[in-house]
């Protein structure tokens, strides 16, 4: 991925090998349902390949995990929408548009969709849709729901020019008067809540949403640390010689322990997310941390760039786009610690 991260950068979008490399790799099938013929996966494993990407480039990570986890709320759809997903094979690639809009109106047997949504990282590469909409009904005060629909339905507008994370192709979705059926449609709550509604759901289908998207979230930008670690290590002169030199010494091991240190709280938190049931101060725990890992790889990234020379400032240089992708990538709501703390605080003080 390494040496395709320059070219998404400046194109604003992974390329076409690149998305097809992450379907193979089985990213998009990770959380489908095994009756579906999907992986049904585990969190810790899917976290390390997070990471693994993230040391070449982060942007193919996040898409990577957008795939991933769109795949796992897709499991939520009634069994006539995921047969629509996933008749023809698991590794459909689905892109999730989390923002909710409004402009939804009820229809016979469904709702009627107009509304843009932003930013939908893996968009370009998509082949069909989550997005998450304000749904009236006639009889009950209007919900969120995610509606499902297929990519080529949507016109998608060129809105992403961002500082960081350029590559993910975050652009803007536009639907104008769309029908979505009600068997491609789920509620939100039942996604926060974990609660599938249907007798063959796998276990990582019932993690509470808490638990679930935060450590996924963070693990690019981990990843990413562990690959600007390496970069800043090949431009010491000297080699290894050059950790004689106390200052250098001491930035090396601090990036390294604090890197070490993001992985370990991502890897326990996947790993309590992988033994069913859940429990919601579980869940809050593992939102708090993976926010903690989150900071922990900006610090990590902002000593090893302060710490170089005026090299790693040019254009070209991988550190500096790592230290861009990383300060987008941590500033994503899910990785808010004034949210997951709190949520932890609030959880812990009730239980005593």
């Amino acid at each position: 991925m390494a040496k395709h991260a320059p070219a998404a950068d400046g194109d604003r979008q992974l390329s076409p090998e690149v998305v097809a490399a992450l379907r193979e790799a089985g990213f998009a099938r990770h959380f489908v349902p095994g009756r579906r013929s999907g992986a049904a996966g585990r969190f810790v494993p899917l976290g390390r390949a997070l990471e693994r990407v993230a040391e070449g480039c982060l942007s193919a990570a996040w898409c990577a995990m957008i795939y991933a986890t769109s795949g796992r709320m897709a499991a939520y759809l009634p069994e006539e929408g995921r047969a629509e997903l996933w008749d023809d094979g698991p590794d459909t690639l689905i892109a999730a548009g989390l923002v909710p809009a409004r402009g939804t109106r009820a229809a016979p047997g469904g709702w009627r969709l107009t509304g843009e949504w932003r930013p939908v990282s893996g968009v370009r590469g998509a082949e069909w849709l989550l997005l998450c909409a304000v749904a009236p009904a006639a009889d009950e005060s209007p919900k969120l729901r995610f509606f499902a629909v297929p990519a080529d339905r949507a016109r998608v507008v060129d809105t992403w020019d961002t500082v960081g994370m350029r590559g993910t192709g975050s652009h803007t979705v536009v639907l104008d008067d769309e029908f979505v059926p009600r068997h491609r449609t789920f509620s939100h709550a039942a996604l926060f809540a974990g609660a599938v509604g249907h007798d063959e759901a796998d276990p990582c289908h019932g993690v509470p949403m808490l638990g679930a998207a935060p450590p996924l979230f963070a693990a690019p930008a981990v990843g990413a640390a562990r690959g600007a670690l390496r970069e800043w290590s090949r431009g010491r002169r000297g080699g290894p010689d050059a950790y004689a030199r106390t200052a250098e010494a001491l930035t090396f091991a601090r990036a390294a322990g604090d890197t070490d240190a993001a992985a370990l709280l991502l890897a326990r938190g996947l790993g309590a997310l992988d033994r069913a049931p859940v429990a919601e101060p579980v869940a809050a725990r593992t939102a708090r941390d993976a926010t903690l890992a989150a900071e922990g790889a900006v610090r990590v990234v902002d000593l090893l760039f302060g710490a170089s020379g005026s090299g790693a400032r040019d254009t070209a240089a991988p550190l500096q786009r790592i230290w861009r992708d990383v300060h987008c990538a941590t500033t994503h709501a899910a990785l808010r610690f004034e949210r997951t703390g709190a949520a932890w605080a609030r959880l812990t003080a009730e239980s005593g």
